[in-house]
């Protein structure tokens, strides 16, 4: 095994896109213990201001998020719209959508856009401080990452569930 080593690019989250969200964080929590589950509802007014490869776009959708070890891990199921999420599932059905680099800052963010060079294809705000953006990078890296200025995991969510055992 190799020594890690600290990047000022860690990965913070990795995603999930699903049909069915209630099944998957159920199997997730009955499989491999992961939860509880911070469940999010992305809809107006707390989404907002969103945006699709340049252009006004309205879309929802429902996340559950939870913390593996020191990484989140999430699951969105695209519910309206169109969306990066709703083009994966049909293209390749459920699997890793995107992994985020996450900051807190939006210069620090910015950086992240202006050193990967790759287009924001989809975005928009959370609540009243979150920006969140996906930049396409799979031509370079063979993934789309998400950054902005933080993640909704932080916030309130809309309801927790635990399906964990014992």
């Amino acid at each position: 095994m190799t020594e890690s080593t600290e990047s000022k690019h860690t990965i913070s989250q990795i995603c999930i896109v699903v049909r069915d969200l209630e099944r998957s964080m159920k199997e997730y929590s009955e499989r491999l213990g992961w939860g509880p589950w911070k469940v999010f509802e992305y809809k107006a007014p707390f989404l907002h201001h969103t945006h699709l490869r340049g252009e006004d776009a309205e879309f929802t959708m429902i996340a559950a998020e939870t913390m593996v070890g020191d990484l989140g891990f999430e699951l969105i199921q695209p519910t309206g719209g169109a969306s990066i999420y709703q083009e994966f599932l049909d293209e390749h059905g459920e699997g890793v959508q995107h992994i985020a680099v996450m900051k807190h800052d939006a210069s620090e963010a910015e950086e992240l856009v202006e050193e990967l060079g790759a287009p924001k294809v989809m975005g928009g705000r959370t609540a009243d401080s979150i920006e969140f953006y996906y930049l396409d990078a799979r031509p370079e890296l063979g993934v789309v990452i998400e950054s902005g200025s933080g993640h909704a995991i932080d916030i309130e969510p809309t309801r927790v569930v635990d399906h964990r055992k014992g």
